[in-house]
């Protein structure tokens, strides 16, 4: 993400913050969407940057489901 990013979602986990750049290059050019090197999507459209936004949502939450899961077989928590 951006240096110069003015948003309010603060990073829980600071030091993922470059693991969520990686993703966010990632998944823009698996939808085809050429993201600048340099972290300004000013120029791409809200629906490109949707796009990438919701992708980012669903494979987190597709990693801390199979966290979950792991913990849930190991402890037999969550059942």
């Amino acid at each position: 993400m951006a240096q110069n990013n003015n948003s309010s979602n603060d990073l829980v986990v600071r030091q993922a913050s470059g693991a969520l750049d990686q993703m966010k290059y990632e998944i823009a050019q698996e939808l085809g969407i050429s993201f600048p090197q340099d972290g300004y999507a000013g120029n791409l459209t809200s629906y490109e940057n949707g796009s990438i936004g919701g992708f980012i949502t669903k494979r987190l939450v597709t990693i801390a489901e199979q966290q979950l899961a792991g913990q849930a077989g190991q402890t037999g928590q969550f059942r």
